[in-house]
């Protein structure tokens, strides 16, 4: 008796839910319908209906070509009214465009690349394209696949800071570089890197350097920032100035740093009284490490970093450092970029680089920038 009673109860339930539903479809009134309804985003039809044009004329004016002055109005305003969102994915596939640049950066946790980054977006914004940012954490392959994945894709373009030297891209697909000439049809953008190191080695001898020491860590790869040791060279020989180097290559421990630095410590003196590194990371990692050897800076030594890194972005300068000009770097990038005449692209474009103090230089404050 009880199970013939459930049994019923059950029926009595699904044929309620059943009239329920049964109303709800035939009135267009259903709960699900009209949140279904209520979220779907309004389309050209919509604009077109509500304006009170045709949908070509919706087509004309989303695409920018001429129509009268009314009409385009009242377009305008119903796309305002609905807040009708162009696809501009869609649209740009239409023309044979995405409108979406890839960019290929090592990594976005040391600062210059994010700052870079930043910069590249920013120049790509004011010229209505979007940035696909692809982090490759030094990894060939996956620069690659990138590479491969960007050209997919129908991307208009790629910018890449690259350390793959066998790096396959396509004939059709314009390519900028970042530091490292990649090819006669490949215009690479560059700081001006001799200058820099030369501009390293002249300030520690305005700062009163006499003895100084070279530390850089960084590819093997024959790239335009390998140029910082030959002007540091240049500037040291045309000063007057005794100096020592330190190379590593990635990979290699820093540790190896470290020991160098001791090796040079004689009766709780360093034997350097300036030290040029090659990016501002580097100058960081160094100044801590003299610090912890109860070595001063700038007292004892005179630290120069490269690249402009500041704290949290816009702050201060980490250190003394030769500033990379990272908006105009930017800048030049998506100009060349998007330039449609190829034989107008420069092989190699250096910026001209700039020093600014950060703390760990002892020039007079009056002198400082």
């Amino acid at each position: 008796m009880l199970l013939f009673n459930i049994s019923h109860t059950f029926s009595y339930l699904f044929i309620f839910a059943a009239e329920i539903i049964r109303i709800s479809i035939e009135s267009g009134k259903g709960t699900y319908m009209n949140m279904k309804k209520e979220s779907s985003a309004p389309t050209m039809k919509d604009v077109a209906r509500e304006a009170g044009v045709a949908l070509g004329t919706v087509s004309k004016v989303v695409n920018g070509l001429p129509v009268g002055d009314s009409y385009k109005l009242r377009v305008e305003d119903a796309i305002k009214k609905l807040n009708y969102q162009v696809n501009s994915y869609a649209q740009g596939l239409k023309a044979s465009k995405t409108y979406t640049i890839a960019l290929l950066i090592p990594n976005t946790i040391e600062p210059f690349f994010s700052a870079l980054a930043y910069h590249i977006n920013i120049a790509l914004l004011k010229r209505k394209y979007r940035m696909l940012l692809c982090s490759t954490d030094f990894d060939s392959a996956q620069e690659q696949e990138y590479v491969t994945m960007a050209q997919q894709n129908k991307v208009d373009g790629i910018i890449g800071l690259t350390y793959n030297p066998n790096l396959v891209v396509e004939e059709n697909t314009p390519f900028v570089a970042i530091d490292r000439s990649m090819g006669a049809n490949i215009p690479c953008v560059a700081s001006d890197n001799f200058a820099g190191g030369q501009l390293a080695a002249e300030k520690l001898a305005d700062f009163g350097c006499r003895n100084v020491a070279f530390l850089r860590i960084g590819s093997s790869l024959n790239n335009e920032p390998n140029k910082r040791k030959a002007g540091f060279e240049n500037g040291c020989l045309s000063r007057g100035l005794s100096y020592e180097m330190k190379i590593l290559n990635d990979g290699e421990p820093y540790e190896e740093f470290e020991k160098f630095l001791v090796e040079h410590i004689h009766d709780g003196k360093i034997s350097f009284d300036g030290i040029f590194c090659v990016t501002d990371s580097l100058a960081f990692s160094v100044i801590q490490t003299l610090q912890r050897l109860d070595q001063r800076v700038p007292e004892d030594v005179q630290v120069i970093g490269f690249d402009g890194t500041r704290f949290f972005g816009h702050k201060d300068y980490v250190c003394s450092t030769i500033v990379q000009p990272l908006p105009e770097i930017a800048e030049m990038c998506v100009e060349l970029l998007l330039r449609e005449n190829m034989t107008a692209k420069t092989p190699l474009v250096c910026l001209p680089v700039t020093y600014a103090y950060g703390g760990t230089t002892s020039e007079k404050t009056d002198n400082i920038e």
